[in-house]
């Protein structure tokens, strides 16, 4: 089992950047493929990008593509979501998910973090 704690949310204006980071409990983070999602109020929750195990590979959301930038420490136990040019439609709570599969942009992960609040301002 994996506990994840997400933290770097907070309030920007639009066009400004935020890193989020998620840290993972356990000696085995290099075995998680790890995922971010964020959920606005009254809709459900999209997944924002995702990252393979060792971070060869990458996914992202049409949305962010280009924006965001996913990453991850494994010496760290650390995954990271840099995000920069935010707009207002970013507003959301972002969690992290952890899942031993390969489950690209789904959303099938078997452990999720408490959220962080990312709010941008117009």
């Amino acid at each position: 089992q994996v506990q994840l704690v997400e933290s770097g949310g907070g309030l920007v204006q639009a066009g400004g950047s935020l890193r989020l980071s998620c840290a993972a409990s356990g000696r085995t983070f290099s075995s998680y493929f790890m995922g971010w999602f964020r959920q606005a109020p009254g809709k459900e929750r999209e997944s924002v990008a995702a990252i393979s195990w060792s971070g060869g590979s990458t996914y992202y959301v049409v949305s962010v593509k280009g924006r965001f930038t996913i990453s991850r420490d494994n010496a760290k136990n650390t995954v990271y979501l840099q995000m920069n040019s935010l707009k207002p439609e970013d507003t959301a709570v972002y969690y992290c998910g952890a899942t031993r599969r390969n489950v690209g942009l789904g959303s099938t992960y078997d452990y999720w973090g408490q959220g962080t609040q990312v709010t941008v301002s117009s």
